[in-house]
């Protein structure tokens, strides 16, 4: 009997490639600062089943820019997909991958969407933080100050959307955090726990880094 599950894990799995300290991610601008360092200073390879998440998210993604392209779906146009962006900031880089640019013909505006799939959007009242802040950091380097945040669900394609208007002062803040996040990785200071802190610790629930941080290991 083929083992399809291997052969999927196989196929998907990908070289694994230590971060470098001084090339940051937008993706990481909401997250845990205590994490992300342990990300830098303790690389460990994707568990298997986060992989196969990851690898759902992109199907879904690939999915959505069928959807903007079609003849089916006249009302907008799909202007760019999945195109790099990167930012030196003093001596550090922010750089990572934008999803969608879109154009509205309705009214001719133009916006930033970000895709995200979720195991249900029922529970999505609200964008979480981590993925505002991600998008605010596109509108603020990019200059389109008009985003979408879309939700997709994994198991019945239903859709949640939020605009997200572009705040220059949250920007600048998430900008700030990169700044001390490069400091503390260069002094090697051990940030504080921050999901513990602000109330967020289901972060810590697919935390790989969870014992280490529990006994605040630097």
């Amino acid at each position: 009997m083929i083992d399809f599950d291997e052969l999927i894990d196989k196929y998907i799995k990908k070289e694994h490639k230590p971060k470098g300290i001084g090339r940051y991610y937008p993706s990481e601008a909401g997250q845990c600062q205590r994490k992300v360092w342990y990300s830098y200073k303790y690389p460990s390879e994707i568990d298997p089943s986060l992989r196969k998440i990851f690898e759902m998210g992109n199907i879904i993604h690939d999915f959505v820019v069928q959807v903007l392209k079609s003849e089916k779906t006249p009302q907008v146009e799909l202007l760019k997909s999945e195109f790099p962006f990167k930012e030196q900031i003093e001596d550090f880089m922010i750089s990572g991958r934008i999803d969608n640019l879109i154009k509205v013909k309705l009214n001719n505006k133009i916006f930033l969407v970000e895709v995200k799939s979720t195991g249900s959007i029922k529970f999505i009242k609200e964008p979480p933080p981590h993925n505002t802040q991600q998008l605010q950091l596109y509108m603020h380097f990019i200059g389109i100050h008009n985003g979408l945040l879309v939700y997709i669900d994994k198991t019945n394609l239903k859709t949640k959307v939020f605009n997200i208007e572009y705040n220059k002062n949250d920007a600048l803040k998430i900008i700030e955090r990169f700044k001390i996040l490069h400091s503390l990785l260069k002094n090697n200071i051990l940030p504080k726990p921050e999901a513990k802190i602000n109330g967020t610790e289901w972060m810590c629930r697919y935390c790989e880094y969870e014992n280490r941080c529990q006994n605040n290991l630097s």
